[in-house]
Protein backbone atom coordinates (compact mmCIF):
# COMPACT_ATOMS: atom_id res chain seq x y z
CA UNK A 1 0.00 0.00 0.00
CA UNK A 2 1.28 3.33 -0.70
CA UNK A 3 2.09 6.08 1.66
CA UNK A 4 -1.15 8.17 0.37
CA UNK A 5 -3.54 5.26 0.48
CA UNK A 6 -2.10 4.10 3.56
CA UNK A 7 -2.67 7.74 5.54
CA UNK A 8 -6.23 7.63 4.33
CA UNK A 9 -7.17 4.47 5.32
CA UNK A 10 -5.57 5.37 8.76
CA UNK A 11 -7.97 8.52 8.75
CA UNK A 12 -10.89 6.42 7.95
CA UNK A 13 -10.63 4.11 11.07
CA UNK A 14 -9.32 6.91 13.47
CA UNK A 15 -12.91 8.52 12.27
CA UNK A 16 -14.80 5.19 12.40
CA UNK A 17 -13.25 4.68 16.22
CA UNK A 18 -13.52 8.28 17.87
CA UNK A 19 -16.32 7.88 20.98
CA UNK A 20 -18.49 10.95 21.22
CA UNK A 21 -17.18 13.25 23.71
CA UNK A 22 -20.35 13.48 25.79
CA UNK A 23 -23.65 11.76 26.14
CA UNK A 24 -26.58 13.30 23.38
CA UNK A 25 -28.87 14.97 25.26
CA UNK A 26 -32.48 13.51 25.90
CA UNK A 27 -35.68 14.72 24.01
CA UNK A 28 -37.24 16.69 27.34
CA UNK A 29 -33.99 18.53 27.13
CA UNK A 30 -33.97 19.43 23.19
CA UNK A 31 -37.68 20.51 23.32
CA UNK A 32 -38.80 23.71 23.71
CA UNK A 33 -41.17 24.83 26.66
CA UNK A 34 -44.89 25.89 25.82
CA UNK A 35 -44.28 29.38 27.21
CA UNK A 36 -40.90 29.96 25.00
CA UNK A 37 -42.53 32.06 22.09
CA UNK A 38 -44.22 34.25 24.63
CA UNK A 39 -40.78 34.76 26.59
CA UNK A 40 -39.02 35.57 22.95
CA UNK A 41 -41.40 38.29 22.78
CA UNK A 42 -43.41 36.78 20.08
CA UNK A 43 -46.85 37.83 19.41
CA UNK A 44 -49.41 36.25 17.50
CA UNK A 45 -50.88 37.80 15.62
CA UNK A 46 -54.92 37.37 14.91
CA UNK A 47 -55.56 37.49 10.93
CA UNK A 48 -58.80 35.38 10.30
CA UNK A 49 -61.84 35.63 12.11
CA UNK A 50 -64.77 32.85 10.98
CA UNK A 51 -67.88 34.57 10.09
CA UNK A 52 -70.24 31.65 10.77
CA UNK A 53 -72.49 29.29 13.39
CA UNK A 54 -70.63 27.16 15.32
CA UNK A 55 -69.82 23.90 14.90
CA UNK A 56 -72.39 21.09 16.15
CA UNK A 57 -69.78 19.75 18.05
CA UNK A 58 -67.78 22.41 19.42
CA UNK A 59 -68.49 24.07 23.18
CA UNK A 60 -68.61 27.59 22.96
CA UNK A 61 -69.08 30.90 24.34
CA UNK A 62 -70.49 33.87 23.08
CA UNK A 63 -68.80 37.22 24.60
CA UNK A 64 -69.98 38.57 27.32
CA UNK A 65 -69.68 42.07 27.18
CA UNK A 66 -72.68 43.66 24.87
CA UNK A 67 -70.14 45.87 23.00
CA UNK A 68 -69.11 42.71 21.58
CA UNK A 69 -72.32 42.44 19.54
CA UNK A 70 -74.47 44.49 16.99
CA UNK A 71 -77.00 44.29 14.57
CA UNK A 72 -76.40 44.22 10.61
CA UNK A 73 -78.25 43.84 7.93
CA UNK A 74 -76.40 40.86 5.87
CA UNK A 75 -76.71 38.89 2.25
CA UNK A 76 -76.37 35.38 2.61
CA UNK A 77 -74.73 33.97 -0.34
CA UNK A 78 -75.55 30.17 0.20
CA UNK A 79 -73.21 28.55 -2.00
CA UNK A 80 -71.07 25.82 0.19
CA UNK A 81 -69.80 28.41 2.08
CA UNK A 82 -72.43 30.18 2.90
CA UNK A 83 -70.75 33.59 2.87
CA UNK A 84 -72.05 37.01 4.61
CA UNK A 85 -71.92 40.13 3.48
CA UNK A 86 -72.59 43.35 5.49
CA UNK A 87 -74.62 45.64 3.58
CA UNK A 88 -74.34 49.54 4.43
CA UNK A 89 -77.86 50.74 5.74
CA UNK A 90 -78.53 53.04 2.51
CA UNK A 91 -77.89 50.20 0.59
CA UNK A 92 -79.65 47.69 2.61
CA UNK A 93 -82.93 50.02 2.44
CA UNK A 94 -82.35 49.52 -1.45
CA UNK A 95 -82.22 46.27 -1.45
CA UNK A 96 -84.35 44.97 1.34
CA UNK A 97 -85.98 42.01 -0.21
CA UNK A 98 -81.97 40.84 -0.53
CA UNK A 99 -81.49 41.04 2.96
CA UNK A 100 -81.91 39.40 6.56
CA UNK A 101 -81.40 41.72 9.73
CA UNK A 102 -79.13 39.89 11.69
CA UNK A 103 -77.46 39.87 15.47
CA UNK A 104 -74.03 39.46 15.25
CA UNK A 105 -72.19 37.74 18.23
CA UNK A 106 -68.27 37.37 19.37
CA UNK A 107 -67.95 33.98 20.26
CA UNK A 108 -65.22 31.20 21.12
CA UNK A 109 -64.88 27.38 21.41
CA UNK A 110 -62.47 25.46 23.64
CA UNK A 111 -59.47 25.63 20.85
CA UNK A 112 -59.44 29.36 21.49
CA UNK A 113 -60.86 29.80 17.91
CA UNK A 114 -62.81 33.20 17.92
CA UNK A 115 -65.21 33.52 15.03
CA UNK A 116 -68.44 35.65 14.52
CA UNK A 117 -72.01 34.02 14.16
CA UNK A 118 -74.32 35.82 12.84
CA UNK A 119 -78.18 34.91 14.39
CA UNK A 120 -81.38 36.07 12.36
CA UNK A 121 -84.06 38.78 14.33
CA UNK A 122 -87.06 37.75 14.84
CA UNK A 123 -89.59 40.07 12.33
CA UNK A 124 -92.55 41.95 12.90
CA UNK A 125 -94.50 39.84 9.90
CA UNK A 126 -93.55 36.50 11.18
CA UNK A 127 -96.82 34.56 10.77
CA UNK A 128 -94.63 31.87 13.09
CA UNK A 129 -91.67 32.00 15.17
CA UNK A 130 -88.76 29.65 13.27
CA UNK A 131 -87.82 27.66 16.20
CA UNK A 132 -83.93 27.04 14.45
CA UNK A 133 -83.78 30.83 15.20
CA UNK A 134 -85.38 31.02 18.21
CA UNK A 135 -83.14 28.09 19.49
CA UNK A 136 -80.30 29.91 18.28
CA UNK A 137 -80.57 33.24 19.73
CA UNK A 138 -81.47 31.06 23.02
CA UNK A 139 -78.10 29.07 22.85
CA UNK A 140 -76.73 32.75 22.53
CA UNK A 141 -77.98 34.32 25.25
CA UNK A 142 -77.17 30.87 27.36
CA UNK A 143 -73.95 30.87 26.09
CA UNK A 144 -73.12 34.10 27.83
CA UNK A 145 -71.83 32.54 31.22
CA UNK A 146 -71.67 28.92 30.47
CA UNK A 147 -70.01 26.85 27.83
CA UNK A 148 -72.76 24.73 25.32
CA UNK A 149 -73.07 22.52 22.12
CA UNK A 150 -75.40 23.74 20.08
CA UNK A 151 -76.93 20.76 17.77
CA UNK A 152 -79.33 20.57 15.06
CA UNK A 153 -82.28 18.32 15.66
CA UNK A 154 -83.95 17.40 12.05
CA UNK A 155 -86.81 15.28 13.49
CA UNK A 156 -87.78 18.43 16.04
CA UNK A 157 -87.30 20.85 13.91
CA UNK A 158 -84.95 23.17 16.19
CA UNK A 159 -81.42 23.14 17.66
CA UNK A 160 -80.94 21.77 21.09
CA UNK A 161 -78.65 23.11 23.52
CA UNK A 162 -76.28 20.83 25.65
CA UNK A 163 -74.29 22.32 28.79
CA UNK A 164 -70.87 21.59 29.48
CA UNK A 165 -70.09 20.29 33.27
CA UNK A 166 -69.62 23.31 35.55
CA UNK A 167 -66.30 23.79 36.39
CA UNK A 168 -64.49 24.16 33.14
CA UNK A 169 -62.42 27.29 33.07
CA UNK A 170 -64.02 30.35 31.31
CA UNK A 171 -62.69 31.23 27.62
CA UNK A 172 -59.42 33.80 27.35
CA UNK A 173 -60.55 36.26 24.76
CA UNK A 174 -58.57 38.09 22.34
CA UNK A 175 -57.51 41.62 23.03
CA UNK A 176 -58.86 43.15 20.28
CA UNK A 177 -61.86 45.31 19.88
CA UNK A 178 -65.28 44.49 18.13
CA UNK A 179 -64.55 47.04 15.51
CA UNK A 180 -61.11 45.19 14.69
CA UNK A 181 -62.68 41.71 14.39
CA UNK A 182 -65.17 43.06 12.21
CA UNK A 183 -62.18 44.60 10.50
CA UNK A 184 -60.56 40.87 10.25
CA UNK A 185 -63.76 39.26 9.49
CA UNK A 186 -65.66 41.03 6.89
CA UNK A 187 -61.99 42.86 5.02
CA UNK A 188 -63.34 41.81 1.46
CA UNK A 189 -67.46 41.41 2.33
CA UNK A 190 -68.63 44.96 2.79
CA UNK A 191 -71.66 45.90 0.49
CA UNK A 192 -71.23 49.90 0.22
CA UNK A 193 -72.81 50.31 -3.28
CA UNK A 194 -75.32 49.38 -5.44
CA UNK A 195 -72.58 48.36 -8.02
CA UNK A 196 -71.03 45.91 -6.09
CA UNK A 197 -70.62 42.73 -7.60
CA UNK A 198 -72.69 40.42 -5.30
CA UNK A 199 -75.21 42.84 -5.96
CA UNK A 200 -75.45 43.05 -9.74
CA UNK A 201 -74.64 38.63 -9.56
CA UNK A 202 -78.13 38.78 -7.84
CA UNK A 203 -79.73 40.79 -10.40
CA UNK A 204 -78.47 38.87 -13.08
CA UNK A 205 -76.11 41.76 -14.71
CA UNK A 206 -72.89 39.06 -13.98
Amino acid sequence: MDAHKKSTAEAIESTASTEPTGSFPSLSELRLSQSFVEQAGVKKLLTTVPVRKPHKQDYFRVHPDAAFRDQFAFIELKNDDREHYVVMPGIAAAVSTETVNKTLYTAINRQGVIFLWPVPLPTPDDRRVNDWHRTAREGAARSVDRWIRLVPNMALGANEIFEAPSGTPDPVWPEHSFEELLAIGFRDRIIQSLDHPVLKRLRGEC
